[in-house]
């Protein structure tokens, strides 16, 4: 089945230094472009993540320090990927919680302006837990039929998400194909920021997921504990967390 588009879709995955979104980096990113009328593209950068890449994660993608040494940083070419996935939506395995939040952090260290919110998000690997529990390579294996080879690769990850989503629509007849259904569908939490620190409740109300104030209003608590926004800025959070955690500051300043 193919997908039913009313805007580009860009199924992306990231290799990175490690799986902290708040210190770790992009070493390679893969981006399979779907247009409405079908049409695919995909493109595949690798990235100087200006860090050291640990040995035990080379061992998992295969990418070493000398492999990146010679490419080029986010910084230069965060502007032709974001200019790629303009206007796209995105999806990806596992993105809602890894690979989207890390992606707006290196653009927000490029110091490149992405409006990230105004997309659709579907994660694949929701719509399978939520179906079959299951890894990436186990879902390649039971939707398509195939063993995936060159698993951990950013390229070969991506594609087969792909693959996996359009046989997943073919399998379940009760997911729509529609990307403000697989959205909605694959979204675990109503996330304020991509990290899933804040969330919104019941009531559309932003609250901490996390810590001494999980599930507490972040308005009441900056209002009663002035000093935990000041912890949160000095500490390591991921920068789009502080960026939503100053906006809610500055709209109650202002009012």
């Amino acid at each position: 089945m193919n997908l039913n588009l009313k805007n580009p879709i860009a199924f992306f995955d990231l290799e990175t230094t490690g799986i902290n979104v708040s210190k770790d980096r992009i070493v390679e990113i893969a981006i399979v472009k779907i247009s409405p009328n079908g049409k695919e593209e995909t493109k595949t950068y690798r990235v100087n993540p200006t860090i050291p890449i640990p040995p035990e994660t080379t061992a998992i993608h295969g990418i070493s320090d000398e492999d990146v040494k010679d490419e080029p940083t986010f910084k230069e070419i965060g502007k032709t990927i974001a200019k790629y996935i303009e206007g796209c939506d995105l999806a990806g395995y596992n993105s809602n919680r890894f690979d989207i939040p890390l992606l707006a952090e290196e653009f927000l260290r490029a110091d490149i302006d992405v409006d990230m919110r105004k997309r659709k998000f579907v994660d694949v690997q929701t719509i399978f837990h939520k179906m079959e529990q299951r890894t990436l390579t186990a879902a390649y294996k039971f939707y398509c039929g195939k063993d995936l080879e060159g698993a951990h690769g950013a390229e070969a990850d991506t594609l087969a998400t792909y693959e996996v989503l359009k046989s997943q629509l073919d399998k379940y007849e009760n997911l729509e194909n529609d990307i403000d259904y697989l959205s909605k569908f694959s979204t675990q939490n109503k996330n304020a920021d991509f990290a899933g620190m804040i969330v919104f409740d019941k009531k559309g109300v932003e609250t901490f997921n996390f810590g001494k104030n999980k599930g507490k209003a972040v308005e009441d608590v900056l209002k009663e504990q002035p000093g935990y926004y000041g912890w949160i800025m000095n500490n390591d959070f991921p920068l789009y967390t502080k960026k939503v955690l100053t906006e809610i500051k500055l709209r109650n300043f202002n009012m």
